[in-house]
């Protein structure tokens, strides 16, 4: 059995279009941190998690924080 690897969990806001804080901040250190560790990344929506299917238009024009 090959040994196992330790395990990245992380995520990012959907905050709207991808800029240069976000390439910085996660994606750049993400693409190193792959062939180190098993990773696991993810978009953390709130509101998704959150608000339920019926009344998602409610979710999508409340005002970022």
């Amino acid at each position: 059995m090959a040994a196992s690897r330790q395990r990245v969990l992380s995520g990012m806001r959907p905050t709207g279009k991808l800029h240069l804080g976000n390439y910085l901040g996660a994606l750049e250190n993400w693409v190193r941190l792959q062939d180190e560790y098993e990773c696991f990344y993810f978009v953390a929506n709130w509101h998704v998690l959150t608000t339920d299917a019926e009344h998602s238009a409610e979710a999508r024009a409340a005002p970022s924080r």
